[in-house]
């Protein structure tokens, strides 16, 4: 690429680029921070935060115009040397003179200083890989070895400049401290548009078009309190990038929409984003492409068929273990020698196709796998079986229209399941992973044993695989085993519970019985009943025993007016309060709930010997008993009922050493949030946020309707989830996804890098 004619004329340029970019964005920054502080007082908090974040809204509103101000004023001093100085009121130092004099430093500064630092390491947090490249182009153009202390493109100079602004609007520290993860959120985001777009000013410049630029980001959870999950701050501002450039500042918007409550809370909209840049960035090169790509079949060449058969028997001859060695894994193949194979059978398939539209799908794809197999995160034993999907793949890309256009193609989706699956693989237990490699091979070997069938085939194996998950959660894998069988016995036993309710309450609902009675059957012994169907059966003798008792019971507290009823109730009352209790011991109810329900019992019992009770017929009580007996085959079908909070008995109850409940936590979940709770999968990693732990789980299983959630650590500890709490947590940020994208999505981000550095690679 040609040096630019005036190197240190295009730095200047692009400094000024970067803070004409900050100055026409910050008011939108300001406004979502604002809209923050309102978002966080709608959550619910302990009630001392709450008061305290109802009366910083006013406070934001009243200093945010002098806060801009200031961050404006800055900058503007900053557009015509490129360096922020410290020379005005209420500025902070932005660096410290060799020779300056020492001095004690009073206790505001280092604060401001601490939230200063945070704040830095939040936009480097998040805008790392971008301000590396940006950094490396400008160095490259003043030909100097690191940017100066105080140069406006540092984080550190815009995050004092953000912090020594909000002091001198009035603003205090510890309102800076409740909107945290507000101000981070959004200023972190916003460093990263602005490294983006000025990237790509000095792209289009020819600087460095083909520096490393990393095809993704680490990113760790927000440090955000009291649970915000941020607002997206791009909206109206200068850094949404264009249709130039490879789409990163685009995507990084899409991706904030995945995990910020202002966004859409799930993966699918981040995806079609991605696959849109994609398509459009090809588009502008090979304009073809777009239109061959149409709803109908298209059909490879004769000779780029041929090639991709060939290079799929070349690869099965290479990759596989030797005859007659019993392996579950092929020859272990080293990624550079699995990188060079990728390269070499590009070349020879771009040989062989007959047109450009096959060429550019030959070097996507290739980018595609190149990306997949470069992931250190797809443990070594299964990255072959990775690699030997390319060819299914590339032959399903170059004959289906819609390979590149939709997120839910099954070649996609098997590809991502498959990853989201082995990417928390744990080396320390080999027995696990050998079950997951085993089946990973045989899907392979299905897709590699029908080449010409197209989608058919990725569809039944997916279809396969979800099957297989399912299984080897609940019987193979040993860290989850355990949990699985808890997490179905709490939900057979909740199902139950509210089966036996919704009957009883049938039942009574036109029977006399006592209210205390009522409410003991409703919302104690529904659950006891359940318990010792799970326990014991629905037909046991001890189901039997429980139903008996409730017959007892609401018999007993009818109205006794003769002597003899009355003798009756006291002859019986003792085996049936001991009826009671164990029930109740076996059902967990604590001791001390125990002797409260009893004496409310009791307290019924009292009234019907003082005949304030109706008394019940004889034979609408004789009706009712036959009714009892006969209880389970009146309940009503178990997959029309819905186990939520509203009435789902204290789930809290089911808590033990193996098997932890959440049953608190997090903040209020949108709609929104409902959502993507709803569309976890099993087999996805996660990092969750838990009693003072912060350790990665797996999703092991749904329940019906997946009304409860189960994640299981590597070392077999069990987090219950209902719907609605899991929600909350992925609200506040207790718990997120271990990989931000999926495996294809990351792949494509990846692929446009490379090919808007260099699009000549599409027809070449």
């Amino acid at each position: 690429m040609p040096t630019p004619a005036n190197p240190t004329a295009l730095a200047h340029q692009a400094r000024r680029s970067y803070v004409e970019g900050l100055l026409a964005g910050l008011p939108a920054v300001v406004q979502a921070v604002d809209l923050g502080a309102r978002v966080l007082v709608s959550q619910v908090a302990e009630p001392m935060v709450a008061m305290r974040r109802r009366e910083l809204v006013p406070d934001l509103q009243k200093a945010a115009p002098f806060w801009l101000q200031g961050m404006a004023s800055m900058l503007r001093g900053a557009r015509q040397t490129g360096l922020v100085s410290a020379s005005r009121p209420g500025d902070l130092p932005l660096a410290a003179s060799r020779d300056a004099k020492l001095s004690l430093v009073d206790d505001d500064t280092i604060e401001n200083e601490i939230i200063s630092s945070r704040l830095a390491l939040s936009m480097m947090d998040r805008a790392s890989w971008e301000f590396t490249d940006l950094r490396s182009r400008m160095n490259v153009l003043e030909n100097r070895e690191e940017l100066d202390t105080n140069d406006v493109l540092r984080p550190h100079v815009f995050a004092r400049i953000v912090t020594a602004s909000w002091r001198a609007a009035g603003l205090s520290l510890e309102a800076w401290r409740q909107l945290q993860g507000v101000l981070h959120g959004e200023f972190a985001h916003f460093a990263e548009e602005g490294y983006h777009e000025t990237n790509r000013f000095l792209i289009e410049r020819h600087v460095l078009p083909e520096v490393d630029l990393r095809p993704f980001i680490r990113r760790t959870r927000s440090a955000a309190t009291g649970g915000y999950a941020g607002l997206s701050s791009s909206t109206g501002g200068a850094f949404v990038a264009s249709g130039s450039g490879d789409g990163r500042g685009e995507v990084g918007e899409e991706t904030r929409m995945m995990t910020r409550t202002a966004g859409l809370a799930r993966g699918m909209g981040h995806a079609e984003a991605v696959l849109g840049r994609l398509n459009r960035l090809i588009g502008r090169q090979l304009p073809g492409f777009g239109v061959t790509q149409s709803d109908r079949p298209v059909v490879a060449s004769p000779r780029l068929k041929t090639a991709i058969a060939d290079a799929q028997q070349g690869i099965v001859r290479r990759w596989s273990a030797p005859a007659g060695v019993e392996r579950t894994v092929p020859a272990q193949v080293s990624t550079p020698a699995l990188l060079e194979e990728l390269n070499q059978r590009k070349q020879a398939l771009k040989q062989a196709a007959a047109t450009p539209v096959e060429r550019a799908t030959i070097e996507i794809v290739a980018l595609l796998f190149q990306s997949i197999l470069t992931e250190e995160r797809i443990p070594s034993a299964v990255r072959v079986w990775f690699a030997r999907l390319q060819m299914p793949v590339l032959r399903v890309a170059v004959g289906e229209p819609d390979f590149f256009a939709t997120v839910d193609h099954p070649a996609r989706r098997l590809i991502d399941r498959m990853g989201a699956c082995v990417m928390g693989f744990d080396a320390t237990t080999r027995a696990i992973g050998d079950i997951l490699e085993k089946e990973i091979k045989r899907v392979v070997q299905v897709v590699e044993a029908y080449p010409d069938t197209g989608r058919r085939v990725f569809q039944t194996v997916l279809v396969e695989f979800e099957k297989f998950l399912e299984h080897y959660f609940k019987n193979q894998n040993e860290a989850s085993r355990r949990g699985v069988s808890l997490a179905q016995q709490v939900e057979q036993r909740e199902t139950l519970a509210i089966q036996y309710t919704i009957e009883l309450r049938k039942m009574l609902n036109e029977v006399p019985v006592q209210e205390g009675v009522r409410e003991f059957l409703f919302h104690v012994w529904a659950d006891v009943l359940a318990m010792a169907a799970v326990k014991s059966g629905i037909q046991s003798d001890a189901t039997k025993d429980m139903k008996r008792a409730a017959a007892d019971l609401i018999w007993s507290a009818s109205a006794k007016i003769s002597r003899e009823e009355r003798a009756e109730v006291i002859r019986r009352l003792p085996p049936l309060l001991k009826t009671l209790r164990d029930g109740m011991e076996h059902a967990g109810v604590p001791a001390d709930k125990q002797d409260e329900h009893i004496q409310r019992l009791n307290n019924s019992l009292a009234a019907a010997f003082t005949a304030k009770t109706a008394a019940i017929p004889h034979e609408r009580l004789e009706e009712l008993m036959a009714r009892l007996e006969t209880l389970e085959e009146l309940l009503p079908e178990a997959a029309d009922l819905e186990i939520d909070e509203s009435m789902v008995h204290d789930l809290s109850g089911h808590e033990s050493s193996e098997l932890e409940v959440v049953a608190e936590g997090g903040s209020m979940p949108t709609p929104a949030m409902l959502a993507w709770a709803r569309e976890l999968q099993v087999g996805g990693w996660y990092m969750l946020d838990y009693r003072n732990r912060n350790e990665a789980v797996q999703l092991a299983w749904q329940g019906m309707r997946r009304q409860l959630t189960l994640f299981v650590s590597p070392q077999g500890r069990g987090v219950l989830f209902q719907q609605n709490r899991l929600a909350a947590f992925l609200q506040a940020g207790l718990l997120v996804p271990a990989q931000e994208e999926s495996l294809t999505v990351r792949a494509t981000r990846s692929a446009m890098a490379k090919l808007d550095g260099d699009p000549s690679r599409l027809l070449n």
